[in-house]
């Protein structure tokens, strides 16, 4: 269930932020209200950090693969496309079209076990509903 709450809240958490930063964009300018996102993560990392366990920050130098530390630079270009789909499209378009691409991406990651997830079987249904939530997008019209 808290896998559920929490998820649930990610997603909302993204399209409130996403509406956010691009009114930012507005105002400023795309890499402006990127790195401004960035440095408060950071900000609020480390504050957090402080206030918690402490761990080791040196365990970031074990870290195997070494392209697992790239998660950041992926940040950065997510902040960027949500700021633009969400300028461009709107926020409830631009949504759907990254939820989508995110279920494709994490079904092919899991289906595959690329980057050493655990490889799942192959369902059927898993992908009608892909096919369903890509026909919605074009039945429902650009």
């Amino acid at each position: 269930m808290f896998g559920i709450l929490i998820s649930l809240l990610s997603g909302a958490l993204m399209s409130i932020q996403g509406v956010f930063n691009s009114e930012v964009t507005k105002q400023t300018s795309v890499w402006v209200s990127a790195g401004w996102v960035q440095l408060s993560a950071f900000a609020t990392c480390l504050a957090v950090w402080l206030c918690s366990g402490r761990e080791p920050v040196g365990g970031l130098f074990s870290v195997s693969p070494w392209y697992m530390l790239t998660g950041g630079v992926i940040g950065a270009f997510i902040t960027y496309t949500v700021i633009q789909g969400m300028s461009s499209l709107g926020p409830a378009r631009s949504v759907m079209l990254i939820v989508v691409s995110q279920l494709l991406v994490a079904y092919l990651i899991e289906a595959f076990g690329i980057f050493g997830v655990e490889k799942a079987p192959f369902e059927w249904r898993r992908v009608i509903g892909m096919g369903l939530a890509i026909a919605g997008i074009i039945i429902f019209k650009w």
